[in-house]
């Protein structure tokens, strides 16, 4: 514990942030969120998760068979397993191994020598009664409901929160498995979505049966999901830009004319999407789209959905533009996530901006893709009226400490705004398509993605990322004007902020591009006013 707390002091003493001085963090935030030394000497490599679901007292059995790659010899590996469920023990090589608790975190002591460069794995077993979510999805968990029929209707959602919250493994973002096996035993009436193909489903003699789906992509953990209900389910195909890609659909067998109506939605987002952003990153594991008691979660190739089979957000347009309805904000948003959250992942929640920005701005593009590039713009900018302000977007690091919410509508308006400085659309798209290629099937910190934008770009974006991402003021132009000179310069915003700005000088004058720098600058002028152009998330001030 000393330890611990003179590594928060060093941390805020050298950070200065003020932001790090609202918080207490505890130990066991360090151990959830930091690379530990028993979670860097090895490398996730394959995933076998084994879970009974027992509705009836709600609570779960199984097994997680680990395999991984030795980086550098040790003899102590971190699994994470939240309370109040338990490790019962765990087994490498047929040998029961010893291990200690510490709040959600078992330290495994190895018998077996680990060698830098071999493949090894072993098996935790675990059961009780996972926690149950609370405000699902943004307060997860296990959620036990029941249909309108009175069947069963039961969901895992865990973002933030964590994927060891009903399962054991590695909990941390940064490492990812290359592939998974997912076996999931229910009642025998109720049926099992989870992600990649279903492999085979097992008849077992005690009235339950098994359900095995195949991962064959790298898959972050909270990615990884159950769902269990009366479903009904139907398939199509997509020709996309990879050739033919599965398409699943699952909803309750109440609402299969409902879904039938509203899921076409899938193939119009593929379409946008994959003119944005490049192929769907799963071919390999199709696409799935299941209905849940919640509102929705992106996870990797078993997107959820409870939005009503209506469009908007829950029937509600949260730019207020009209746009917002033309579409239903789940399978957009959500389905979005696949390519930044799955395909591209932060390594550190302190970063989900990588995630939530881009989605958040995906909703955008598609408005766009589909009504025309004016009708995207409005959607984007009528958002705005949701930013808070409050505090910076990327959180602090190795702790699980995610930022303000303004990631979603602040950081798309950050991007709308970025697109507008590069000023070509089609080098824009590149941009987008690019970084999906890039970063194919990676975890990545935000920095990589600020520098990949700068240098695609061919523009030193890094101060724009630190104003939008980093302070919470909204940069303002001053300006005055005297006689026939213009005065202006950026105020309320950081140090050496010079993002060039599109203005126009009288209502119906033409527009110019000026480059604002904090220190006033001077040019000749015949306008009376000056207003910014609306794309740009800035403020204009007149002063005297």
């Amino acid at each position: 514990m000393y330890r611990f707390f003179l590594f928060i002091t060093l941390f805020l003493a050298l950070s200065g942030s003020l932001q790090a001085q609202r918080y207490t963090f505890t130990h066991d935030d360090t151990l959830r969120g930091s690379i530990t030394p028993e979670r860097v000497w090895w490398d996730l490599a394959y995933y076998h998760l084994q879970v009974r679901i027992q509705p009836t007292d709600s609570t779960i059995s199984g097994s997680n068979l680990i395999q991984y790659k030795v980086l550098k010899p040790s003899q102590t590996m971190q699994i994470d397993l939240q309370r109040p469920l338990q490790v019962t023990r765990i087994e490498q090589d047929g040998e029961e191994l010893s291990f200690r608790r510490d709040g959600d975190a078992f330290f495994v002591t190895l018998k077996k020598p680990q060698q830098t460069g071999k493949t090894e794995q072993l098996t935790v077993f675990y059961q009780g009664k996972p926690r149950v979510a609370k405000r699902p999805p943004w307060d997860g968990g296990f959620q036990w409901t029941h249909d309108a029929k009175g069947q069963w209707f039961i969901a895992t959602s865990c973002q933030g929160l964590g994927a060891s919250a009903w399962w054991p493994c590695k909990d941390h973002m940064y490492d990812e498995p290359e592939s998974m096996l997912i076996s999931v035993t229910v009642p025998e009436s109720l049926m099992d979505v989870s992600n990649g193909k279903l492999q085979r489903v097992i008849q077992n003699t005690d009235g339950t049966r098994t359900f095995e789906w195949a991962v064959s992509n790298p898959i972050n953990n909270y990615g990884v999901n159950v769902n269990v209900g009366n479903y009904v389910s139907w398939s199509e195909e997509y020709n996309g830009e990879k050739g033919p890609l599965s398409l699943s659909y699952y909803a309750l067998a109440g609402h299969e004319a409902q879904a039938r109506k509203q899921f076409p939605q899938v193939k119009e987002m593929l379409k946008a999407f994959e003119h944005w952003f490049g192929p769907y990153p799963f071919y390999e594991d199709g696409y799935k789209l299941v209905e849940v008691p919640y509102l929705g979660m992106e996870h990797q190739s078993s997107v959820t959905y409870g939005n009503g089979f209506r469009n908007g957000y829950l029937g509600r347009d949260l730019s207020q533009t009209g746009w917002g309805l033309l579409w239903d904000f789940i399978i957009v948003h959500e389905s979005g996530h696949e390519w930044y959250a799955n395909n591209i992942t932060y390594r550190d929640i302190a970063d989900m901006w990588v995630h939530e920005s881009f989605t958040n701005y995906s909703e955008n593009l598609f408005t766009e893709y589909y009504h025309g590039k004016d009708a995207g713009a409005t959607y984007v900018i009528g958002t705005r009226r949701n930013i808070r302000n409050d505090k910076p977007i990327i959180g602090i690091y190795n702790v699980n400490h995610s930022g303000s919410g303004d990631m979603y509508y602040k950081g798309g308006n950050m991007l709308h705004t970025i697109r507008q400085l590069v000023n070509d659309d089609e080098k824009w798209r590149g941009i987008l398509r690019g970084m999906n290629k890039t970063f194919y099937h990676q975890t990545v910190d935000g920095k990589q993605i600020e520098a990949y934008m700068s240098q695609q770009s061919g523009m030193n974006l890094q101060p724009v990322f630190d104003q939008y991402l980093r302070d919470t003021r909204l940069p303002t132009l001053e300006y005055r004007i005297k006689g026939k000179t213009l005065e202006y310069r950026w105020t309320n915003c950081v140090a050496g902020f010079n993002m060039p700005l599109e203005v126009c000088l009288d209502d119906n004058g033409p527009t110019q591009r000026l480059k604002p720098t904090t220190t006033w600058q001077k040019m000749a002028t015949t306008g009376k006013t000056l207003t910014a152009d609306a794309d740009y998330y800035v403020l204009v001030k007149e002063v005297k």
